[in-house]
């Protein structure tokens, strides 16, 4: 099978918290990566997710590294063809101006299911692309 890794990068503060926006888009790709590793096994692709934790001190010196999420190498919103934005977050980031999405005028602070299959999809279509030397068929 064919690897399709995922990465999700997430402020935790020193009490294991996180904010609301990253807690609706953790729930979010659970459920996708359900759909996907279905949806792609017939095909030999699975996704492997890893999350990674910010700590409070890299989150202060870089908000917009959190709630952020990578796909095959490459960043999510590359995928989809989003803008990067930001946006007053909440409790446990603080006065942050934490990481949003922007896709054909529509700003995302929490990844939905759709956009994160959306770009997974994408990515996976180019796992089956053959390579340069393959015979064609």
């Amino acid at each position: 099978m064919k690897s399709l890794p995922i990465i999700w990068q997430r402020l935790v503060s020193s009490k294991g918290r996180t904010c609301d926006r990253c807690n609706a888009t953790n729930l979010e790709m659970q459920q996708a990566i359900s759909k996907l590793q279905e949806a792609l096994r017939p095909l030999g692709i699975e996704p492997t997710l890893e999350t990674r934790e910010i700590d409070e001190e890299s989150f202060k010196a870089n908000p917009s590294e959190s709630n952020r999420i990578w796909i095959a190498g490459r960043p999510m919103e590359e995928w989809l063809g989003a803008r990067v934005g930001s946006s007053r977050c909440c409790s446990v980031c603080g006065e942050s101006e934490c990481r949003t999405i922007e896709v054909e005028g529509t700003a995302f602070e929490a990844i939905p299911e759709k956009l994160f299959l959306k770009a997974a999809l994408v990515a996976s279509a180019e796992l089956l692309d053959p390579t340069p030397d393959a015979p064609a068929r």
